[in-house]
């Protein structure tokens, strides 16, 4: 039985930690980046609540939500990162994204 608690607990930490971790994990778009700024401006007019805090420091939900869809799609990809987030190939990926913005309906 101390066995089972000690494994769990480890798991738990672990998890906490790689959470934790993953939150910061996102490269920055460089300045200017045009998809990122169309990904901020068309979410604006999408959604709302994009600028309340996101839980990542110095980031709105737009913002991390955005630096997530930007770092998570294919590096040839130049589209519209909402409208991709829409399709039923980028669901998972806006999953992934809702999630690390906190930012989701």
């Amino acid at each position: 039985m101390q066995l089972i608690r000690t494994i769990t607990g480890a798991a738990l930490l672990l998890a906490a930690g790689t959470s934790a971790w993953a939150a910061t994990d996102y490269n920055r778009p460089p300045a200017g980046d045009a998809q990122y700024r169309q990904c901020l401006s068309y979410s604006a007019t999408v959604y709302e609540g994009g600028n309340e805090p996101s839980p990542i420091k110095g980031q709105t939900k737009a913002q991390a939500w955005c630096t997530c869809m930007w770092n998570e799609t294919p590096e040839d990809f130049k589209g519209n990162l909402v409208k991709f987030a829409e399709t039923r190939k980028g669901k998972e990926t806006n999953k992934l994204c809702e999630k690390h913005s906190d930012w989701s309906e």
